[in-house]
């Protein structure tokens, strides 16, 4: 098998996840020092889940991720807890992020599946959108 291929005690699996979300009132709010201390927070929570990060883009005002999950834990679980983690952290850190809105993100995500697309592809087009 490839060495995109993963395991667990009982799956054998090859999920990738391009997956994103955005602040409420979509405010452009990952600016002056957040989006670097996001990329610090969503990294090592995505370990804890034997997840990984293959890729993490922030706009202004929308987080970009590609990642892969375990299916048994599932894709809706890892961006619950990464939103939620992430948002009570930044809250804490950036006293601004709670006087401009009453939450961090909104209760919505956009996510797909990679499928056969390359991850070069899928990646490029997360970089891409940094320029727009």
């Amino acid at each position: 098998m490839g060495s995109n291929i993963k395991t667990n005690w009982n799956v054998v699996y090859a999920h990738k996840y391009p997956v994103v979300w955005r602040p409420t009132y979509r405010r452009k709010v990952l600016i002056n020092g957040v989006e670097p201390r996001l990329k610090e927070i969503i990294y090592p929570t995505a370990q804890e889940f034997q997840a990984v990060v293959i890729e993490l883009e922030g706009m202004p005002d929308h987080v970009h991720l590609l990642c892969e999950v375990d299916p048994q834990f599932g894709i809706q679980h890892l961006v619950r807890y990464r939103k939620g983690c992430s948002s009570r952290l930044l809250r804490q850190e950036f006293p601004w992020l709670r006087s401009r809105l009453p939450t961090l993100w909104t209760n919505s995500y956009f996510v797909a599946t990679v499928g056969g697309a390359p991850l070069a592809v899928i990646k490029q087009s997360s970089e891409n959108q940094k320029g727009v």
